[in-house]
């Protein structure tokens, strides 16, 4: 017997007056005025699904504006453990901030910036062990059925980068844009003989008002 349990993927809604600074976990508004962009997503997203977001605001936020497009979905259960990465000392910092803080220790950083940690922070790597976690967790409660989590860039990375093996530097090389749907399959007993797992890849960065591809049709 085969069991797919399907994870939804949305990155929260955009963040204005960022623009080049590193907000990472702090609590910060979204912009949820992109009427058809929530339509597009209300008009994808599995209405039966199980709801999942981050304890931060913008996907809280964005979480409401997608249910507010038409979608009869339940309230979404919160996860702090698919929370963006936590840049310590340098959240809502610009680049060139960072490095006048501590030349030194920001150029240390960058000698290994998917695994090493800002001051008072975590790494990308840390991101990628709880969002597996959270993963291997729901995956196992919920089997055979649809998960939606709105949360990160970072988190979403984390998750794919789990999924898919890959290293946290290839992880961190994925671009995922705000309001971008990205879909995980996790497949159980579908491998030789009806036995073993895998995951199964089926989007990423998919916008929002793009129609889904058919092997993503419910």
């Amino acid at each position: 017997m085969t069991l797919v349990t399907r994870w939804w993927f949305v990155r929260h809604a955009p963040v204005p007056n960022m623009k080049g600074r590193l907000y990472g976990s702090a609590n910060v508004a979204c912009d949820t005025s992109d009427k058809e962009a929530f339509l597009g997503l209300a008009r994808k997203l599995p209405s039966d699904a199980i709801w999942v977001t981050s304890h931060l605001t913008r996907t809280l936020e964005t979480a409401a504006a997608i249910r507010g497009a038409g979608l009869n979905a339940p309230e979404p259960s919160i996860e702090p453990r698919i929370c963006e990465q936590n840049f310590g000392e340098w959240q809502q910092l610009s680049w060139d901030q960072m490095e006048k803080k501590d030349p030194d220790v920001y150029a240390a950083f960058w000698q290994a910036p998917a695994r090493n940690a800002p001051p008072s922070g975590e790494s990308f790597e840390d991101v990628i062990t709880r969002t597996a976690e959270v993963i291997d967790e729901y995956t196992k409660m919920y089997a055979g059925h649809d998960i939606v989590a709105v949360c990160h860039g970072g988190s979403i990375r984390g998750a794919l980068a789990y999924a898919l093996g890959l290293t946290p530097e290839a992880g961190m090389a994925i671009v995922i844009d705000t309001l971008s749907l990205n879909r995980l399959d996790h497949i159980e007993g579908g491998l030789l003989k009806g036995k073993g797992t895998c995951w199964r890849l089926l989007a990423v960065n998919h916008p929002p008002n793009c129609p889904l591809p058919s092997g993503m049709m419910q």
